[in-house]
């Protein structure tokens, strides 16, 4: 029996602590276990959702095509535990947002990815964390609109990946786990307007962030700073490396070999000379922040972030729980 979910059902307009969005990322079985990983997710189900026919979806003819329905999870999640921002920015994270019907290995229209809300609060939400993805690719095409149905997929589909731990799976492994270990929650460093931007930062500060510049070697704030405390983005605020994890390196920019959470920088591809190495962009604010390399020698575990000093802010250990960063001592 396939069943259908009334969005009447959903709860995120009327003042109760859960809400749901409906995710649509390539095959269903990964995204329903990448978002039941995350901490505050009270549910994740396998569904279809928005399609074309009037039937009740099911997945033979799903697969066959022409129905128009995209293998979606229907997130249920507790806001006073996650927020809609953190959930997304995990989609995003464990997506390709720049094809069409297809994710990793799967092709065809039901593995187009989208994002489908019921209510109109959730879909500004939405938006607002679109426009930021939308920044670092030049195609952007994950459907983003209004949910028109969802069905129930059969049961053999739910928590498939649980039944099944050696199953197919677009989404690698790790991916899992590193939305398990989120410890900085997005919602508290929104990205300001463009205006704002333009208006906070120093010239410096602007060419780097928000126009991928670098600021010279040896010459820059932080560089040879030994300080104890935090590094967070200087658009947003958001906590990025703990002076723990700062080590001198040769290169004349500040080095550090981890971050104090893996959900806060979104890396994109690249490899200079015969060292790969990756750009490294802020997650809620999307500043250029500046590459991360591997096989490093000065680093002690051989990974090196690599960052400039413009796209930071240092806040000292003593000033911590004051600015709203006492939740983060431990990593310091």
């Amino acid at each position: 029996m396939y069943v259908e979910i009334s969005m009447s059902d959903d709860k995120s307009s009327d003042g109760s602590s859960i809400g749901t969005v409906y995710l649509a990322g390539g095959c269903f079985w990964g995204i329903e276990k990448l978002m039941g990983s995350v901490r505050g997710v009270i549910d994740a189900e396998c569904g279809y959702a928005n399609g074309i026919s009037a039937d009740k979806a099911n997945y033979i003819d799903v697969c066959r095509g022409g129905t128009g329905f995209r293998e979606t999870v229907r997130v249920a999640y507790d806001k006073r535990v996650v927020s809609l921002d953190a959930i997304l920015f995990v989609f995003f994270r464990n997506i390709d947002p720049t094809v069409e019907n297809e994710q990793g290995n799967d092709v065809g229209t039901q593995y187009q990815t989208g994002i489908y809300y019921t209510d109109d609060d959730t879909g500004r939400e939405v938006e607002r964390i679109a426009a930021v993805e939308k920044q670092r690719h030049e195609c952007f095409l994950v459907e983003i609109g209004k949910l028109k149905s969802f069905y129930a997929a059969e049961e053999y589909h739910q928590h498939y990946l649980d039944k099944k731990p050696n199953g197919y799976c677009h989404i690698p492994k790790e991916a899992f786990d590193e939305a398990k270990d989120i410890v900085v929650d997005p919602v508290r460093y929104a990205r300001p307007s463009n205006s704002k931007i333009v208006d906070m930062l120093t010239p410096i500060q602007y060419g780097v962030t928000q126009e991928s510049g670098t600021e010279p070697p040896f010459h820059n704030e932080y560089w040879n700073s030994h300080e104890r405390g935090i590094y967070v983005d200087v658009v947003t605020g958001e906590p990025l490396f703990s002076s723990k994890d700062k080590f001198d390196s040769r290169c004349g920019w500040p080095a550090f070999s981890s971050v104090m959470d893996e959900n806060t920088v979104v890396p994109t591809g690249g490899r200079r000379s015969d060292m790969p190495y990756k750009e490294v962009r802020s997650r809620s604010g999307d500043s250029h922040l500046g590459h991360v390399f591997f096989d490093d020698p000065d680093s002690p575990n051989g990974i090196r972030y690599c960052i400039n000093s413009a796209s930071l802010r240092f806040i000292p250990y003593a000033e911590m729980d004051g600015l709203g960063y006492g939740y983060l001592k431990r990593y310091v």
